[in-house]
């Protein structure tokens, strides 16, 4: 610990304490774009599919399901005996009215260009539901093992409108109780839990944006679990004999956003020249510690369609070059960040690293909910934010390089990617589609709308009388199992 006092011992209580890395922005599945709602959501709905330790589907509200030849239409067998926190019961209306929801063009919900390819949805028993598809998607299982997956109440709907996102009601564990914005969110297990009601009686979720504080907190007892460690406090925890600490290779990437329709990114040279400029090896031992992988892509190494071009090195005359010979001087602008240290050191670092080839960076602290409306309406010139990832490749490219698609807030398009990730779509053969996703990923690096920096590590602390816990790599903190020894 060097030095530090010793974290205090474990206690029983009827209470879990969660601690996250900021204040979730939004309670609705259906219209959420942050990764730090997922940890929320976990708790207050379930989904169609679940994954498992292995990225393997798992039944979860869907029991069993077939789908045709021509990979056209999806049939699912629903759980009964499945109620939402009002009291209403879940069934093929339901899951139609879910995806009838997501579709409608006046909600502009996020889930829109994910479930885009439903052409119809067949209620052909209480319990049996049809979906049919416009064109075969390959990664469509995977899309219901994340948001669009997550059914809603629909009578909840129909009486909150959009004041659901501050009262949500699925038909998880637990059950939604109140919430004071950047203080706490208060859960409550739910009795009438189809799988049985949980074992701890309520679940408080607060959000300590300042990893130091997070940690803090951990060893004081005041929290059980943390959903993001800094990289920094690793060892300390790890050798702490009253915590468990779980590490994971993770899906995500984390880059900067370049809006390439104002300047000075609307010039691919400048674009260009920052991927040059940075020197990712040099944050991913300062800033993290070594504990994160360099990022030249959309998919992490574990990802079946991870690139195998070679990671290019930081070469500052290169990008000084490439800027000579576009006749590119005075570059100057504003990249915005979350504000937390981490953040803030690595914005520093690519500050003096693009002044070295002559570029002007002001850093600007921005609360995280309010930067990722500011993504939503183009208001940056460049964004420092990430992807927690997906199990499927297309949920990592996409909707955030496919022209026009519901997270691309660079703006980017170019036709030959647009038509990779079609195709991509549409075969069922992976091997296939993976060369599509690499041959792919070499256009976007060089046309570089996003600078790809590195894949996380994911790392979780919790007490040690924590249990039941279940690692996934898609990083959720999944309470249904939890307990205290």
């Amino acid at each position: 610990m060097g030095g530090a006092a010793e974290s205090k011992p474990p206690v029983a209580k009827d209470e879990l304490v969660i601690g996250l890395d900021a204040d979730p922005p939004q309670l609705d599945p259906h219209m959420s774009s942050a990764a730090v709602d997922r940890q929320v959501f976990q708790s207050l709905f379930n989904k169609l599919i679940e994954i498992d330790e292995n990225l393997e589907y798992i039944p979860e509200l869907a029991t069993d399901w077939k789908i045709s030849e021509d990979g056209l239409t999806y049939t699912f067998d629903l759980q009964e005996g499945v109620l939402f926190h009002d009291g209403t019961s879940f069934n093929a209306e339901a899951v139609k009215f879910n995806f009838e929801r997501m579709l409608n063009p006046e909600l502009s919900s996020p889930r829109s260009s994910e479930v885009g390819l439903i052409s119809e949805v067949n209620v052909l028993e209480e319990y049996k539901v049809e979906i049919k598809l416009s064109e075969p998607f390959a990664p469509f299982l995977s899309v219901l093992t994340d948001r669009a997956g997550m059914m809603v109440s629909p009578k909840a709907i129909e009486e909150l409108g959009d004041d659901f996102a501050n009262k949500p009601v699925g038909t998880g564990p637990y059950k939604f109780e109140n919430r004071v914005s950047q203080s706490h969110i208060e859960l409550t297990r739910f009795e009438d839990y189809w799988r049985g009601e949980p074992a701890i009686e309520k679940v408080t979720i607060r959000p300590f944006p300042d990893s130091t504080v997070r940690v803090t907190n951990l060893l004081s007892g005041d929290l059980d679990i943390l959903n993001k460690i800094a990289y920094k406090d690793i060892e300390k925890l790890k050798n702490d004999p009253n915590i468990t600490l779980l590490d994971q290779d993770s899906l995500g990437f984390q880059g900067i956003h370049l809006n390439t329709e104002v300047a000075p990114f609307d010039n691919k040279a400048v674009r260009q020249a920052i991927n040059y400029a940075i020197d990712r090896s040099a944050i991913a031992q300062v800033v993290f510690h070594n504990g994160v992988s360099i990022g030249v892509s959309a998919f992490s190494p574990i990802s079946w369609a991870a690139p195998d071009f070679e990671q290019p090195k930081a070469d500052v005359e290169k990008a000084k070059q490439i800027l000579a010979d576009a006749g590119v001087t005075d570059v100057n602008f504003t990249l915005k960040i979350s504000p937390n240290p981490e953040e803030e050191q690595m914005a520093q670092m690519i500050q003096a690293m693009l002044s070295e080839v002559g570029m002007t960076v002001k850093i600007e602290m921005v609360e995280f909910g309010t930067l990722l409306d500011q993504l939503d309406t183009g208001d940056f010139q460049a964004v420092r934010n990430g992807w927690s990832g997906r199990t499927d490749p297309d949920g990592n490219i996409h909707r955030f390089m496919y022209t026009d698609a519901s997270n691309n807030y660079t703006n980017y398009s170019n036709p030959k990617v647009d038509e990779l990730i079609d195709e991509a779509r549409t075969t069922s053969d992976q091997a296939a589609r993976a060369e599509m996703y690499k041959e792919a990923s070499k256009i976007i690096w060089d046309d570089a709308p996003y600078i790809f920096l590195y894949h996380e590590r994911d790392y979780k602390a919790m007490k040690k009388n924590v249990v039941g816990f279940k690692a996934i790599p898609d990083m959720m903190v999944r309470t249904e199992t939890v307990s205290f020894e």
